[in-house]
């Protein structure tokens, strides 16, 4: 089945939290998901048969953009499609004009590390127990790319 990139629609929001909370389990809430389209953030998803494969939230400032969130669905994981959504994202955000993309992610988080790394990202901080976890917390390696 072909996925297809695109813009998210405001008929998409339900599919968006249904992904959410089977995907994550310190997911974003609603009022957060709320938030993020008052402030203008950008929606951007995967799409097979109309169905919500993955989706990323972005925020851009003048010609560098952060991607605050990227969720796929558990049962697509594992196929290659994170790559080709952070792929898209990321030809999408340069020609918009971005020049670099920043990320951070949980250290314990060794699967997006790696996809991260895989594609092109590097380290470039840390932000001591930044994150709520099961054994307290833990800390967000902060990356970032040329775009």
């Amino acid at each position: 089945m072909s996925s297809v990139y695109r813009a998210f629609l405001p008929d998409d929001a339900a599919q968006l939290a249904e992904l959410e909370s089977r995907a994550c389990a310190h997911g974003w809430s609603a009022a957060q998901y709320q938030d993020s389209v008052r402030c203008g953030h950008q929606f951007h998803g995967l799409f097979a048969a109309g169905r919500l494969q993955g989706f990323a939230v972005t925020q851009s400032v003048l010609d560098e953009a952060e991607l605050l969130n990227i969720v796929m669905d558990p049962q697509w994981q594992g196929q290659g499609l994170g790559k080709r959504l952070l792929r898209e994202l990321s030809a999408a955000l340069a020609a918009a004009g971005a020049r670099r993309l920043f990320l951070e992610v949980r250290a314990g988080n060794a699967v997006a590390r790696a996809l991260y790394s895989s594609q092109g990202f590097i380290e470039n901080g840390r932000r001591k127990n930044y994150y709520p976890c099961a054994d307290g917390r833990e800390d967000a390696i902060l990356m970032e790319t040329d775009l």
